[in-house]
């Protein structure tokens, strides 16, 4: 029987001291739980981290976009080299592993990232992911690692995200960590902070938007920290942290890859009459736009958000954005075939 998938996200917040260089007593402590976690799971790391722990090589660092990518391309093997060393311990041996959004966006690329990961699997090899922020285009780049940790997870057709944070889980209003949470609503989202760390690119928002994706497609998310002897043991237990009820899912394989190549620099937002009609598994016409967002491609994939502006599904579109513009006026236009749609 094939070992379940997890995928573990650390922030930059979780493993690195106040002034940004890595916090080698965590990354210890986080090469032991991950050791033991691996004897009955696929584990994959994706880690923060490599801007703090680069930037010091730059002079006056400031936080531009190009010195992040300096920062990112200095700290990287500086990282992994420090996962290498804690993780021998185990005779775990580790792969730097950088992504770009094509990687999911192209399915073939997919699939060959899919085989090289169980390869890595296979020969008892942890794959460490990061963005390949030196090469990223500014455009395409993923909003953050949660969002890298997510795609992976929904591709990877994982068992449970877990996402480790320094507020240690979700908190309600009065700064209180809620243990489960069964369905992310207009209340759930209300707790929400928009603060994030000063090295990392998401916050809580972020985390509960992909938590939210992670949970529509059947997949666990677990929001935890580092307190205890075992915190990755008692947050998959339900013993620490937030766990999010992930619904019940059946997708194929394409569709998930649909959706873990989804979040692109297009949306579709669509009327009432038309989610229903998505909902009950057609086809979206042209007639059921509201607005575009974005200049996609044909055949690119891209949001799909109703009127209340919640993100409902994707779609692999039949016409480029310009097209479709011109095309809202008519009923009768295929914007997307119910084949290539995936409604959350």
């Amino acid at each position: 029987m094939q070992k379940p998938v997890l995928v573990i996200k650390l922030g930059s917040a979780v493993i690195t001291k106040p002034g940004g260089t890595v916090d080698k007593i965590v990354i210890k402590k986080i090469s032991s739980e991950i050791a033991a976690l691996s004897k009955e799971r696929r584990v994959v790391l994706v880690s923060s981290g490599a801007v703090g722990s680069g930037k010091s090589a730059l002079k006056d660092y400031k936080g531009s976009i190009i010195e992040r990518k300096a920062a990112a391309a200095v700290g990287n093997p500086i990282l992994i080299q420090l996962y290498h060393k804690y993780f021998s311990a185990y005779n775990i041996k580790v792969a730097q592993a950088l992504c770009e959004r094509h990687h999911f966006s192209n399915r073939t690329q997919f699939l060959q990232l899919k085989e090289t990961f169980t390869t890595f699997w296979e020969n008892d090899i942890l794959p460490v992911v990061n963005e390949n922020d030196l090469v990223s285009n500014v455009e395409l780049k993923f909003s953050d690692n949660d969002e890298l940790a997510t795609l992976i997870a929904i591709g990877f057709d994982a068992e449970t995200l877990l996402i480790c944070t320094s507020a240690g889980g979700f908190m309600d209003a009065e700064k209180k960590i809620i243990p489960l949470v069964q369905k992310i609503d207009s209340r759930i989202r209300s707790f929400v902070s928009t603060e994030k760390s000063s090295l990392g690119l998401g916050g809580m928002l972020s985390k509960l938007t992909f938590s939210n994706l992670a949970t529509s497609l059947g997949i666990k998310v677990i929001i935890t920290g580092l307190k205890g002897a075992e915190p990755f043991h008692d947050a998959l237990n339900g013993n620490a942290g937030t766990t999010f009820i992930p619904k019940q899912a059946n997708f194929k394989a394409r569709q998930k890859w649909l959706a873990s190549g989804s979040i692109t620099i297009g949306s579709i937002q669509v009327d009432k009459g038309a989610e229903r009609a998505l909902n009950n598994r057609k086809s979206l016409l042209t007639v059921g736009v509201k607005h575009i967002t974005g200049n996609f491609s044909e055949g690119e994939v891209v949001q799909l958000i109703n009127e209340d502006e919640h993100i409902i599904g994707v779609a692999k579109v039949r016409l480029n954005a310009v097209n479709m513009h011109q095309e809202i006026a008519h009923k009768n236009v295929l914007a997307a075939h119910a084949d290539d749609i995936v409604i959350f």
